[in-house]
């Protein structure tokens, strides 16, 4: 069955517009490692795409005996990242060219992601790219974040599109099993360690960074 015609392109943020994964990754690192919580830096790659609290909540439940608040943990890993953001943060490697694709071709463009709207804004602000998108949407809005596909399904809704009519473009497995679940096309660009997952196959596309996003455009 031919796919349907794509009329939006909606993007998850980390990972995607901003080289913020890492960043995440060593945040949440350093402030389990004070608290006593012995994470590894590995094992914290299994929580890539959810919402912070998500993390939070995950990480406390298999450490009982840490009594700290989840909000106290959230806003220190939030802070470190908004600084790094601000001070250090780059786009992801073809961003502006594929912002530029999806409007030279008459597409909607969207922003799905599971990060605050301080974060959002941090990002949009440090790459200039605020009024590229016609639809923004932070699971922050919403009970639960990805792997839910609510945070997909209103920013379909906020571009006045069908789901089927819009492809999401994802650098996670949490975000992919939102963006399928929403029932919609998906593009996965993941990072370059974890290129050969197989769990990539529930893909409909994968390209290895969004300089590949034009090409494939023309394909749909």
């Amino acid at each position: 069955m031919q796919a349907p015609a794509i009329q939006a392109v909606i993007f998850d943020m980390d990972g995607i517009l901003i080289d913020s994964e890492p960043v995440w990754q060593q945040a949440e690192y350093q402030v389990f490692q004070q608290l006593g919580m012995a994470v590894s830096r590995e094992a914290i790659q299994q929580t890539t795409g959810l919402r912070i609290d998500q993390v939070v909540d995950f990480w406390l439940q298999r450490f009982p005996e840490v009594k700290v608040e989840p909000q106290y943990i959230a806003d220190q890993i939030i802070a470190a990242v908004i600084a790094y953001i601000r001070r250090d943060g780059k786009p992801m490697r073809g961003v502006v060219d594929a912002l530029s694709a999806c409007r030279s071709r008459g597409l909607k463009v969207g922003l799905a992601t599971s990060s605050s709207w301080d974060i959002i804004d941090a990002v949009l602000d440090k790459l200039a790219i605020t009024e590229a998108f016609d639809a923004i949407q932070s699971a922050q809005d919403f009970p639960l974040g990805k792997p839910h596909p609510e945070v997909y399904l209103s920013c379909a809704a906020k571009l006045a599109l069908p789901p089927s009519r819009c492809l999401a473009v994802e650098d996670s497995f949490n975000g992919l099993i939102a963006a399928r679940a929403a029932n919609m096309q998906t593009l996965i660009v993941p990072a370059a360690e974890q290129r050969q997952d197989p769990r990539w196959a529930a893909a409909h596309y994968q390209r290895d960074s969004l300089e590949a996003l034009p090409a494939l455009l023309d394909t749909l």
